[in-house]
């Protein structure tokens, strides 16, 4: 079993900054593709940013420029660094993952963490 777990949630100020974690553990080979998903109040799981083994990234349009992807493969970490945070961003955050274990490759999810934007 591979467990994921997302740590670096809050609250924070409009124009404010937060850097979420996700720590992957567990019986498994290796971690490929990695993803950070959101979901606000109401309304449905979107994709926020993805990131291949190799470091390729991919971004919704809404977070280019403020959100940057990243992930530490040793440590099996992935990260998503947010900036210039809007209370538009306010939600709860998922990290999701594709582990190869010996049942072959699975997806996971996270608990999620919390995100609230406010002044």
């Amino acid at each position: 079993q591979v467990q994921l777990v997302e740590s670096g949630g809050g609250l924070v100020q409009p124009g404010g900054s937060l850097r979420l974690s996700c720590a992957a553990s567990g019986s498994m080979f290796s971690i490929t593709g990695m993803r950070w998903y959101r979901q606000a109040p109401g309304k449905e799981r979107e994709l926020v940013a993805t990131i291949t083994s190799a470091g390729s990234t991919n971004y919704q349009d809404s977070v280019k420029g403020r959100f940057t992807i990243s992930r530490d493969n040793a440590k099996n970490t992935m990260y998503l660094q947010m900036n210039s945070l809007k209370p538009e961003d306010t939600a709860v955050y998922y990290c999701n993952a594709d582990a190869f274990t010996v049942s072959g490759t699975r997806n996971y999810w996270g608990q999620g963490t919390q995100v609230i934007v406010s002044s």
